[in-house]
Parts: C-alpha cells; structure tokens; sequence
C-alpha cells in the first residue's frame, strides 16, 4: 500500500554543494535563476550564501554541512518540508561528514524526493514539465516496518 503527497508548482528547494563543486552549482543557478525565483530556497553554510549572491533573492540558510547542515535538509526532507534537492557532491574527495551525506541521500530514496548529484541531473529535472506542475508523489507505506514486532 502507498500514500500520496503533494508536491506543489512552488517547490521548495535545497541547494547544496561542497568546496570543489560550489562554482559549478552558482553557474547552474545563474543559468536557472529565472526558474529558481519562482520556488523557495534553501541552502547550506557557504552555499546559501553564495547562491543569494548569485541569484539576487533570499535564500534561507541552514548550518554547514559539516556542522550538522546535511541533517537540517535531511530533518527538512523527513518532516515533508523540501521538495528537491540540488546536491552538487564531489565524488573524489573525502568528506568530513561523508556518512550525513550518505544519510541525505538515502533519506531522499525514503521520501521519494528528487534529488540532482550533478548539472546532466539537475538540468533533466529543471527541463520537465513536472517543474511547473503539481505532482502527486508515491510514497511507500511504512506502517508495515513500525509495527513490526521487535
């Protein structure tokens, strides 16, 4: 059995990059500005910065990842509070919190939340029509996995 939510024309949106991606990700979104202004922005440590300085609209800014930031957006994903994340990860470097990113990403895969690793993603889900439509998500019911017997 699943459940549904509602994910609305205005979406909110969690921008996220690490050090050796953040110019990546401000190329993106000043290529998408236009599209971007019409949602709510969230964005981590520097990159919530650095996205308001690009983009010319409020971003609202969450801690750094490394200081917990990963698992605000994660906390965020879980109470239905982000629609989509943009996470510009870079995959050959180590990261001090590589295990909350593990945890984002897997908490995304529970949700049913879109989510972008790099420009080619990013630029698929931006270009769909579901972007400026609601859409209705699937959401796997759990109930089976919290009443279990332990």
């Amino acid at each position: 059995m699943s459940n549904f939510r509602n994910i609305p024309v205005k979406k909110r949106i969690a921008l996220v990059a690490h050090d050796n991606r953040k110019t990546e990700l401000a190329d993106w979104a000043y290529m998408n500005r236009e599209l971007l202004s019409q949602n709510e922005l969230y964005g981590t440590g520097t990159t919530g910065k650095l996205m308001e300085e690009t983009l010319g609209q409020p971003v609202i800014r969450l801690l750094s990842g490394p200081l917990g930031g990963d698992q605000q957006v994660g906390s965020m994903i879980a109470e239905e509070r982000i629609d989509l994340l943009i996470f510009f990860w870079d995959p050959m470097s180590a990261q001090p919190h590589d295990p909350d990113v593990k945890a984002l990403l897997r908490l995304c895969v529970v949700w049913n939340i879109p989510v972008a690793s790099n420009r080619a993603t990013a630029d698929f889900i931006f270009t769909s029509p579901l972007m400026s439509h609601d859409y209705i998500a699937t959401q796997i019911d759990y109930d089976h996995y919290l009443n279990r017997k332990l």
